[in-house]
């Protein structure tokens, strides 16, 4: 691509190695310039060329820098996005985007008054068990949706080392974590909730912050969608159940992507993004009230590239982004009620 955006990525932890670096390094759309690592500096071992910087405002206020990834705690998401949107920046940022409609609200009219973009990382959408989901509803085999659940599952006892996430402050808990990823594939799958309620938990000993999530939500056409999201599921259930008036459609969470660049393998791997023989969804059909047929659903190469070149268009050519801002409004509305 020509006229590569010139990026700075806020911090160089899990997300920045995983989730950002490895892309704004191999796409074409985007010329890596800059990381921010307040300790220890490691990132020029897999990025020789790279500058380090030792604070988010260093960073910021470069003025060669075009793209600010804010990829920092929960709480500093609306802080330092509106830093980088006042210095000049184009931001994409994390989940969840703000804590609060409000916070987000004042963003996005920072963003129109200086004639930048706003874009929402929410990598989900490009993870091939989504895009098995949507290729099963637009089949429209299932035929009318009945109930659709959505799961994250995970079993982590111990309170983890991360304060941003285990001390009760703005953005902290299971539901800003996993419920932000569950609740943006309910709303790009289906659109605005009707109405919903949601109840948090607080189950592992000493644990200070919600550690259970459930949300269900109400869609047009009377469709039910339960949200599912805990810390202390042994066995998990499948991520994925849809029931409709013709059939069922079942699948497990799958996170090869995330597996295979925390080995750190290129996106530019002709192996990255697909997932193994097995791993597939299962979509039973009813022929009649006695005769059903079983059919597993072929898995579909991921990549979370994708989502950058939705970044590179949404910034070099005005392109709509796939992450619509009152999708960010319609989740915030419900991760901040009874918070």
């Amino acid at each position: 691509m020509n006229n590569p955006i010139i990026t700075g990525v806020l911090a160089y932890g899990m997300s920045g190695k995983v989730f950002h670096t490895p892309f704004v390094d191999t796409h074409t759309g985007f010329d890596f310039y800059a990381v921010t690592e307040r300790n220890m500096k490691t990132a020029h071992e897999r990025f020789p060329n790279i500058k380090s910087f030792t604070s988010v405002d260093e960073l910021i206020s470069d003025e060669k820098i075009e793209l600010v990834i804010v990829n920092t705690p929960n709480n500093t998401h609306y802080e330092y996005a509106k830093k980088a949107l006042l210095a000049g920046k184009h931001i994409l940022v994390e989940k969840p985007f703000a804590t609060t409609v409000k916070e987000a609200e004042e963003l996005f009219e920072i963003a129109d008054k200086n004639n930048l973009k706003v874009l929402f990382y929410h990598n989900r959408r490009w993870d091939s068990d989504y895009l098995s989901i949507k290729q099963v509803l637009e089949s429209r085999k299932l035929g009318k949706l009945i109930e659709v659940h959505l799961r994250f599952d995970r079993y982590r006892s111990d309170i983890g080392p991360k304060v941003f996430k285990e001390t009760p402050i703005a953005g902290s808990g299971v539901s800003y974590d996993l419920g932000s990823h569950l609740l943006d594939q309910a709303i790009s799958l289906f659109g605005e909730p009707l109405w919903f309620s949601k109840t948090l938990g607080c189950y592992r000993e000493k644990s200070l912050v919600d550690d259970y999530l459930f949300i269900h939500l109400k869609f047009q056409e009377n469709l039910n969608v339960y949200l599912t999201a805990s810390l202390l599921v042994a066995q998990p259930l499948p991520a994925y159940v849809l029931h409709g008036t013709k059939g069922t459609y079942m699948k497990d969470r799958t996170d090869i992507q995330e597996m295979q660049l925390l080995q750190e393998v290129s996106p530019l791997d002709p192996g990255y993004g697909i997932e193994e023989q097995g791993a597939e969804g299962t979509l039973t059909v009813m022929k009649s009230d006695a005769e059903r047929e079983i059919i597993r659903i072929p898995n579909q190469k991921s990549d979370y590239s994708n989502l950058f070149t939705a970044v590179y268009n949404s910034i070099r050519y005005q392109a709509t982004y796939p992450v619509k801002r009152e999708e960010i409004l319609w989740q915030l509305k419900i991760l901040q009620e009874g918070k």
